[in-house]
């Protein structure tokens, strides 16, 4: 469900004969957020999983409304028999009338009273940035990409580091930028070994998840249980029919006339967690290898992008064994 930009007091209205629904999902289009919103407003997101009941969107509004919040958009998702309730919600309100710590209190009353599995609040004016580190091998595009939008401050996270199993001289591009911006750079032996694996452990101390820009080494079970967070991965969407070497250059000479890209969360099956984001572009005999390579290229690095940004303004909630709601 989409609740566009209305005043709280006007939700009872907008939500009637929603306590009662039957619906999986329901979109209500309104107005879209611009930037006459007050300045001494500030932006919030909420995301709720619990068992379904009765009331949940009620008592979401009411929690928001209560304290003089005003809810932008509302997105709800519950899956066609299974008892539980997915919500995405953005809102405004004022931090001199709604603190930080009252906001957490108050989701937590609302958490307890629905059993919920998961309830995160989070005001991105207010809380630190996600600290991510990137893992890149040879490849260097995805990780061009991000620095540079971590640069024009369109992505909203910091890296700390970034970790390479390839190792970079002083004089290229990449080291000479992660110099420049002061972001360590680590290169740590592809062998695969117990020591290796340590070493990236302690290098990743403090980050909040990991991205893998065309990381080419496997992570062990045992590392992924030790780092215990998520860890957002990309590859290109040739598997997987074209493996090995040069995917590429395979599906160009089979004459593939739609490529893609997959990112999603690592798990201990390889390229085979849950996803969150996927893209696709139509090739053709027009396109020689050079075009071939570059579309592959520009849909991983949108991919992965979007899929980072996804993840950090809260869109992206686990459903069933592995599969992704993403709102």
């Amino acid at each position: 469900m989409f609740l566009a930009r209305t005043a709280s007091q006007d939700l009872p209205k907008k939500l009637t004969g929603i306590a009662n629904r039957s619906f999986k999902s329901l979109k209500i289009q309104g107005d879209s957020v611009d930037s006459s919103i007050p300045s001494s407003l500030t932006h919030g997101i909420h995301v709720f999983h619990c068992p379904d009941a009765v009331g949940i969107v009620a008592k979401l509004s009411e929690c928001i409304a209560s304290r003089g919040g005003n809810i932008l958009g509302a997105d709800v998702f519950v899956p066609e028999k299974k008892h539980v309730f997915y919500s995405r919600s953005e809102f405004i309100f004022d931090p001199a009338k709604w603190s930080r710590l009252q906001m957490e209190e108050d989701f937590l009353k609302l958490s307890t009273t629905f059993n919920a599995m998961k309830s995160v609040v989070r005001v991105p004016d207010q809380d630190p940035k996600y600290k991510i580190a990137v893992l890149v091998s040879k490849q260097e595009h995805c990780l061009v990409d991000l620095l540079h939008q971590w640069q024009d401050g369109r992505l909203p996270v910091d890296i700390t580091s970034v970790i390479s199993n390839h190792d970079r001289a002083p004089n290229t591009h990449v080291f000479r930028f992660l110099q420049r911006h002061g972001i360590p750079y680590h290169y740590v032996s592809s062998d695969g070994d117990y020591k290796s694996e340590v070493e990236m452990l302690n290098l990743v101390q403090g980050t909040d998840f990991l991205v893998l820009a065309r990381y080419m080494q496997v992570l062990s079970g045992d590392f992924l249980k030790k780092y215990g967070k998520d860890i957002i991965n990309i590859h290109h969407g040739l598997l997987p029919s074209f493996k090995g070497g040069s995917p590429s250059r395979q599906a160009f000479d089979a004459g593939v006339k739609l490529i893609g890209a997959t990112s999603h969360f690592v798990t201990e099956e390889l390229d085979a967690g849950p996803i969150i984001e996927q893209m696709v572009e139509r090739v053709s005999h027009r396109d020689n290898l050079q075009s071939f390579v570059q579309k592959s290229e520009n849909l991983e690095k949108q991919c992965l992008s979007k899929a980072i940004k996804s993840y950090c303004e809260l869109r992206v909630l686990p459903y069933q064994e592995n599969k992704t709601v993403v709102f």
